[in-house]
C-alpha cells in the first residue's frame, strides 16, 4: 500500500494520531521491537525511519538517532541497553512477517 492509497486526512489529525502512537510506544516498554515485527512488521525504528525519511520530503532533514530519540524518548543506545536478547522464536516470527511486508 502506499500513501495514494489510503483515504484523504486532515494532516492535524495525522500528527494527533502519530504523536498518540509514539506516547502509547514510550509508556509500553515492555513491548519489544522484536514482538512488533513479529505480530505488525514494523516497530519503532521503522517509525523513526519513516520520521526521518518524511523530514528529508519536508525539506527539513533529521538524521536516523535524532528520529530515533523522538521516538524512544531517549537516546537508542539507553533503549537498547535495556532490553532482553530477542529469542529465536521471537526473530523467527519477525521473520516471517517482515517477508509479508513486499509491497509496502
Amino acid at each position: 500500500m502506499t500513501n495514494n492509497d489510503l483515504p484523504e486526512m486532515d494532516d492535524g489529525v495525522a500528527a494527533a494520531a502519530f504523536r498518540r502512537l509514539v506516547a502509547h510506544l514510550r509508556h509500553r516498554k515492555d513491548a519489544q521491537n522484536v514482538d512488533l515485527m513479529g505480530l505488525a512488521g514494523f516497530c519503532r525504528n521503522c517509525l523513526a525511519d519513516w520520521v526521518a525519511e518524511a523530514s528529508a520530503e519536508q525539506g527539513k532533514p533529521i538524521d536516523r538517532e535524532t528520529a530515533r530519540e523522538m521516538v524512544y524518548g531517549m537516546p537508542y543506545s539507553d533503549w537498547k541497553a535495556n532490553q532482553p536478547p530477542a529469542t529465536p522464536e521471537q526473530l523467527a516470527l519477525m521473520e516471517e512477517s517482515v517477508a509479508r511486508n513486499k509491497g509496502t
